[in-house]
């Protein structure tokens, strides 16, 4: 096994879209599973948040007239559906994988709890926590980062299309620099966007480090998990 015994994954919904900024793309679903089960297969434990960009934003949604709260709640309907694709992708691939929810909806997923979702990774299933925090205004990042302090995740790592945190936007300022590691407290007085504040703190507070990664480069996450390269940013506390 590699540096970290249990992870939580976080992983956008726009990025199952491949580009194309909503539908989930089969292509997109066949490469996660890839990279998911190169350190599964090792004998990682993983956890998985996505997000549900691709199919419906609660904030976005607000803007064109959507109450919030109703908009939240679509968007936590949205996780979930990304979240049973990715389940079913797994088991096509012959992995173990469950779907627990921060909002009940029987017969598609459990309603999540901490003991449970554990009970599943120690049984050796991926495991995918879908519906948010189960309360409106919170974002996936911060759900995310509640999944990960439950589970008692060693890390948690976030796949964005960027290969880690830089000084600027990396695709809009060519004098970016990347950092290979940075504080929390150095990443909050930069105002670095690399997750939201709550969500930041959470993970701050629990004392679970964040690696920001390439999720589109093949290898990766096994790379960063069991062969230990610094293939991203960590982010954590001095």
């Amino acid at each position: 096994m590699g540096l970290y015994k249990r992870i939580l994954l976080k992983l956008s919904g726009e990025s199952l879209s491949a580009g194309t900024g909503h539908g989930i793309d089969a292509g997109v679903l066949e490469r996660y599973v890839s990279e998911i089960n190169s350190v599964h297969s090792k004998g990682v434990q993983v956890g998985v948040v996505l997000g549900g960009g691709n199919i419906f934003r609660g904030v976005s949604g607000s803007q064109k007239g959507f109450d919030r709260v109703q908009g939240d709640y679509m968007g936590m309907l949205a996780t979930v559906i990304n979240s049973l694709a990715l389940q079913s992708a797994l088991e096509n691939a012959g992995i173990k994988s469950a779907v627990l929810s921060g909002i009940a909806i029987d017969p598609l997923c459990e309603r999540v709890s901490r003991h449970r979702a554990i009970e599943y990774l120690e049984k050796g299933y991926v495991v995918i926590i879908s519906g948010g925090t189960g309360n409106p205004f919170f974002t996936t990042d911060s759900a995310a980062a509640l999944r990960a302090v439950e589970i008692k995740a060693d890390v948690l790592l976030k796949g964005t299309r960027v290969d880690g945190v830089y000084t600027a936007d990396p695709e809009k300022d060519p004098t970016a620099t990347k950092f290979s590691e940075i504080t929390f407290d150095m990443a909050y007085e930069k105002n670095l966007k690399i997750m939201d504040l709550t969500a930041f703190t959470l993970c701050m507070e629990n004392n679970i480090p964040i690696i920001v990664f390439d999720i589109n480069k093949d290898g990766n996450l096994k790379e960063i998990i069991i062969e230990g390269k610094p293939n991203g940013t960590i982010v954590k506390n001095s």
